[in-house]
């Protein structure tokens, strides 16, 4: 069975490598600086005892004050979760860094995000919608669609 660490135990091994990018954590999660996403996420993946080599899902959430993208990481090696999440707070241009560089599986998740919620990922390769077609006005899955 896959045990979920809690957020305090993952921020507190974050925070001595980068002190600037924990910014909050719940029972359940980690928040994190955008700017520093592709960093923490490149350290998850590849410290030892964290080793999050998988990521199996990736979603963006409308909160109408600001958008946050989820990231639900899982360690192959030692079977353990944790869920990173990181905030944008323009709605007009919502950009957070893509992290296809550290998980190739985000590709499509990034794309997803993009077409329906409108968060656009700087430094992917592709981005471009999904699942709409190019000319759909807006993105349904925002607060603000109609």
């Amino acid at each position: 069975m896959t045990t979920a660490l809690t957020g305090k135990e993952v921020a507190d091994k974050l925070a001595a490598q980068f002190p600037e990018a924990v910014l909050d954590h719940n029972d359940t999660s980690v928040f994190v600086k955008s700017d520093s996403l592709v960093s923490v996420c490149q350290h998850l993946s590849q410290a030892p005892g964290l080793d999050f080599d998988f990521l199996v899902n990736l979603t963006g959430v409308d909160y109408m004050d600001y958008f946050e993208v989820v990231y639900h990481l899982l360690s192959m090696k030692y079977n353990h979760s944790v869920v990173l999440k990181t905030r944008c707070y323009d709605r007009d241009n919502p950009v957070v860094p893509s992290v296809t560089p550290v998980w190739r599986a985000a590709d499509l998740m990034e794309r997803e995000v993009f077409d329906l919620v409108g968060v656009r990922f700087d430094g992917h390769y592709n981005m471009k919608r999904l699942l709409l077609w190019e000319g759909f006005e807006g993105h349904p899955l925002r607060r603000d669609f109609l």
